[in-house]
């Protein structure tokens, strides 16, 4: 399940974010992602969990907690249609 955590602190790394989501589970892929101006982070990412029940563990447990600075957003991705 593709999970998207936004209102993330800025200096928030992907490293510090997937050992975060680690907890909940096995982690397939986590992509914070970078403004290509300034490199720096734009405060969400993506992260994929393989497990639909370690994904919602994780969004439960995650939604509104405070990471770094900011109390993050957890919820599924939404699929893009294109």
């Amino acid at each position: 399940m593709k999970l998207l955590a936004r209102n993330l602190d800025r200096l928030t790394t992907e490293e510090e974010l997937k050992t975060i989501f680690t907890a909940f589970g096995k982690v397939q892929s986590c992509n914070l992602v970078i403004d290509k101006v300034s490199g720096k982070s734009k405060g969400f990412c993506f992260v994929e969990m393989p497990k639909v029940g370690d994904a919602k563990s994780a969004i439960k447990n995650l939604n509104n907690k405070i990471i770094g600075s900011n109390k993050i957003r957890v919820k599924k991705a939404e699929v893009k249609n294109t």
